[in-house]
C-alpha cells in the first residue's frame, strides 16, 4: 500500500554556489554524518550533495509535510541497504510522521531512487507499507526503525 509519493529536481549549480557561500553551515544544516562522509569522498562532490538535498525534499514531499510541522532537514538521511540500494533512514520529527500515517499491523518501507545529470539532480520517494514483519525485496529490514 502506497502511503506517499516525493519528487524533486534540483540544479547541481546551486548547491555549488550554496557550498561555496555557506560551506560548513550548510552541510551542518542540512546533511548528516553519514551523508557528508559519502558526497566528500565523491569526485563529483555538488552533485552527490545535491541528489541527497533533492530526497530530502522528496521524502518530506511523501511524508505530507514538506519541511514542516517538527520535520528537519537531519530528520531525513541517504542511507544504503547492505546490498547497495539507496533509502532514507528518519529520525526526530520525520520518524514521528512516518510514524503516524503507517496502518496499526504494517511497517513502513521507503524507496529511494537517486540521478544525475549535469546540471540536474532528481530523486523520487516512494513511502509504502507491508505486513509488520514482511521483508523488504533484498531481504533486509526497513533502516529507519
Amino acid at each position: 500500500m502506497i502511503l506517499g509519493i516525493g519528487n524533486d529536481l534540483i540544479d547541481i549549480r546551486r548547491i555549488e554556489r550554496t557550498l561555496e557561500r555557506y560551506g560548513e553551515r550548510f552541510l551542518d544544516r542540512v546533511f548528516t554524518e553519514v551523508e557528508r562522509r559519502k558526497s566528500d569522498r565523491r569526485n563529483q562532490r555538488a552533485a552527490s550533495y545535491a541528489k541527497r538535498f533533492a530526497a530530502k525534499e522528496a521524502c518530506a514531499k511523501a511524508l505530507g509535510t514538506g519541511l514542516n510541522r517538527g520535520v528537519y532537514w537531519r530528520d531525513m538521511g541517504v542511507v544504503n541497504l547492505p546490498g547497495g540500494q539507496p533509502t532514507m533512514r528518519l529520525t526526530g520529527g520525520a520518524l514521528e510522521r512516518l510514524k503516524q500515517i503507517t496502518p496499526p499491523g504494517m511497517s513502513p518501507v521507503i524507496h529511494l531512487t537517486l540521478t544525475d545529470d549535469l546540471p540536474l539532480a532528481q530523486a523520487i520517494v516512494i513511502i509504502s507499507a507491508v505486513p509488520a514483519g514482511e521483508a523488504v525485496q533484498d531481504g533486509s529490514s526497513t533502516p529507519q526503525t
